[in-house]
């Protein structure tokens, strides 16, 4: 007798079908992302207006320029300074939030799971800082913009989805958005390592106590938001005059929050205050950031700018290019080594074309461009015009990719959400549910009586109008 052959070990799959609950918390966090998404585009295109429109243009760097706050506590700031690191810091402390909840109840949370997204993440920003540094290496450019590309704005990503009217399925929405997560984790550490300079001990010092006292309170189970708001706002001061980036601030507040559920509890406390929050970041703070700080020139010789200085093409390229390149390349090296197995409904040109959708950079990429170029002002602004070429470009490709996919995507986002039975949960998840399947045996068999009495009544019509004048 033949000795039997061991079972093969199933492999994991790739871009699967995710749990209902991620389902649910993937469709909510992208449906707020996708407003906050159109609303970042029309601030956007507002300050391109503004800015260019030679009548108005004087105003847009008038405003932008001027200066309000509290001089007494180093807080006497610009307009635009006040953008960038004061709104924005709301901007991370939802994102803190999102990698909490990544890293105790989301994808992250399982290390194998997470292994491919994470190294993806790395790659699509490692590839485009390669492509800044050897376009800036062979120009004889800077290199101190390498930062400037590695960035993903998921906002701005789904806002193009949402505009050109493409859908993607949940696992895919799902990838895109862990990636846009881990992209968040690294580009703060970036700010925090790269873009910090002379320290204020003493106020960096003020500002960890009162971290720690926000996290001592929030132990205790105090929620109040007329206690957590103001110390929030102190720390946020004290942060920014220790001279490390304020943004810092927001994210150690949102890391801080539980974001696992009790028994009994419908929502994390971190889950709550994500949802009360992200409406102020994505419809307030992250828009109003665009419109003050997207307001650069775009003229025929800024442009040609773009595509001729080292800086500004190793911007342009580490976008279109390097994103593209490192995230599709280390999604399927990472695959190959942990012998995934892609998704049956999906094939490896949907990676690429969301990998070329993470091209996008645009929140982080204007924030990073303003920190490495502080000292020249032209250089910045013409940073800021190459990251909206190459975000547009990135988008241009994308939306050219993804709409070739479109009818499969609509067709696998209809069977996502297809809820016959109207109970709330799609039929997809209930497959081997005997429950579902008698309540489905139920509406087909009231549908197939209804058609049989409508059968007979046209029948008994038919008899009555051949009948006897």
């Amino acid at each position: 007798m033949a000795t039997p052959t061991p079972t093969e070990p199933q492999r994991r799959k790739f871009l699967g079908r995710l749990s209902l609950p991620e389902h649910r918390f993937v469709a909510d966090a992208l449906r707020a992302e996708t407003v906050g998404g159109v609303l970042l585009l029309v601030a956007t295109i507002c300050a391109l207006v503004w800015a260019n429109t030679p009548a108005l243009a004087a105003s847009y760097q008038t405003v932008s320029d001027f200066h309000i706050g509290p001089a007494a506590i180093g807080l006497d700031l610009s307009i635009q300074h006040w953008a960038a690191d004061g709104l924005l810091a709301i901007f991370f402390f939802v994102a803190g939030i999102e990698l909490k909840r990544e890293l105790v109840a989301g994808d992250l949370r399982d290390r194998k799971a997470a292994a491919l997204p994470v190294i993806a993440a790395i790659c699509g920003m490692a590839a485009p800082a390669l492509v800044y540094a050897l376009v800036n290496l062979l120009g004889d450019g800077s290199l101190a913009g390498w930062a400037v590309p590695t960035a993903t704005d998921i906002a701005f990503a789904l806002a193009v989805l949402a505009v050109i009217g493409t859908s993607l399925p949940s696992a895919l929405r799902a990838f895109l958005l862990t990636l846009a997560v881990v992209d968040d984790l690294f580009a703060i550490i970036i700010i925090a390592v790269f873009f910090t300079s002379d320290i204020n001990f003493l106020a960096l010092g003020g500002a960890v106590v009162g971290l720690a006292l926000f996290w001592f309170l929030l132990r205790r189970g105090v929620r109040g938001w007329y206690v957590h708001v103001p110390l929030a706002l102190v720390i946020w001061g004290l942060m920014y005059n220790s001279g490390v980036h304020a943004t810092i601030a927001g994210v150690a507040m949102g890391l801080m929050l539980r974001c696992h559920r009790k028994e009994g509890e419908e929502q994390s406390p971190g889950e709550h205050i994500e949802h009360l929050v992200r409406p102020i970041s994505a419809g307030l703070a992250v828009p109003l950031f665009a419109l003050f700080s997207a307001g650069v020139s775009l003229s025929d010789e800024a442009i040609a700018q773009v595509f001729t200085r080292p800086e500004t093409l190793g911007v342009v390229l580490g976008l279109v290019v390097g994103k593209t390149v490192g995230i599709f390349g280390g999604t399927w090296l990472a695959a190959r080594f942990t012998k995934a197995e892609l998704n049956e409904d999906l094939a490896w040109p949907d990676v690429f074309a969301v990998a070329s959708l993470a091209g996008i950079g645009f929140t982080v990429s204007l924030l990073i461009g303003e920190l490495a170029f502080t000292d020249d002002r032209t250089l910045m602004y013409e940073i800021k015009a190459a990251v909206l070429i190459g975000s547009l470009i990135a988008a241009i490709v994308a939306c050219v990719l993804l709409k070739l996919r479109d009818r499969k995507y609509r067709a696998l986002t209809e069977a996502e959400e297809r809820d016959e039975d109207l109970d709330g949960i799609p039929d997809i998840y209930e497959e081997h549910n005997p429950a579902y399947h008698l309540r489905m045996a139920e509406i087909y068999d009231e549908k197939a009586a209804e058609h049989r009495r409508k059968a007979e009544a046209a029948a008994g019509s038919s008899i009555e109008g051949d009948g006897p004048a």
